[in-house]
């Protein structure tokens, strides 16, 4: 189990000071646009992203994480039905992985163990939140985002006619983004969930946020649905930080999957630039 905890803990620890190079490259576009937008733009925006590129050079080079948010593991399991090992020991391991990442990364305490009332730290920033999806093959993949609340608040779930189409999930995707506004610390990266049941979206929208960059929607028509929702995102001038300028979203990915006749559920989820995100493939018994 030892081999797998330590490929884990050490993911997340390094996701949480180091972005993956193609959404550095992101950032680094952004601020050439907004360079060259400068004088039709506030100069605050382009100090916000030479801001987060320095902070992402001292993050890696004094080992303190990048954010004071260090998030919720929020974790999605693939598992093939070929696999060998059990839910329970997959679990276990996940658990302590997160633990040691929590103590030896320095991660903030940002749990409670009740959320109305009592509202207690668990000062161990755990429980993770563990998802499951079962998949061909005998493969165990772990992702896992690091989930700040600065942009989990600002996610929003909406209920549409059928009848709504593609320009009312263009309408409903902007509004969403439109009342978060600075709020969860943009540029920000959007992942869309539609289809399937309320929970359902939610669920495809953070899936739609650790989709690899190098994998295109299979579907040409959401590809296009994606560019169209990220150029009209940016249409909003909210920019860097909130305050204005070209890129409000680095950028934008859908999920989408079969829904019922009368309706069409859609989630956004959305993190901040600060898209921090871990994954293993794993091969083999953990407890080996």
């Amino acid at each position: 189990m030892q081999d797998f905890v330590n490929q884990l803990k050490d993911a997340l620890i390094k996701s949480s000071l180091e972005l993956d190079s193609s959404v550095i490259n992101l950032i680094k576009k952004a601020k050439e646009r907004e360079e060259k937008e400068l004088s039709k733009n506030s100069k605050a925006s382009l100090v916000v992203l030479n801001s987060i590129l320095e902070n992402l050079e001292l993050s890696k080079k004094t080992k303190i994480p990048m954010c004071q948010d260090t998030g919720m593991f929020d974790v999605f399991v693939d598992i093939g039905r070929d696999n060998k090992n059990s839910l329970a020991t997959i679990e276990k391991a996940i658990i302590k992985s997160c633990t040691l990442a929590s103590e030896e990364g320095n991660f903030r305490k940002s749990v409670v163990s009740e959320p109305v009332f009592d509202r207690v730290n668990t000062k161990t920033n755990l429980p993770p939140i563990i998802t499951y999806n079962i998949i061909d093959g005998d493969e165990l993949t772990v992702r896992v985002l690091l989930k700040g609340f600065g942009s989990e608040n600002c996610c929003g779930v909406k209920m549409l006619n059928p009848t709504a189409a593609k320009e009312g999930v263009v309408e409903a995707v902007l509004d969403i983004v439109k009342t978060a506004g600075g709020k969860p610390c943009p540029p920000i990266c959007v992942g869309i969930g539609l289809g399937g049941t309320m929970e359902r979206a939610a669920y495809l929208s953070k899936r739609a946020l650790i989709r690899d960059f190098d994998k295109e929607n299979l579907d040409k028509r959401y590809i296009e649905l994606e560019e169209e929702i990220l150029r009209k995102i940016n249409d909003t001038k909210i920019g860097s930080g909130g305050f204005g300028g070209v890129t409000t979203a680095l950028f934008v990915n859908i999920e989408q999957e079969p829904t019922h006749i009368a309706g069409l559920p859609l989630a956004v989820s959305i993190n901040c630039w600060a898209d921090r995100k871990a994954q293993i493939t794993y091969r083999g018994k953990i407890d080996d």
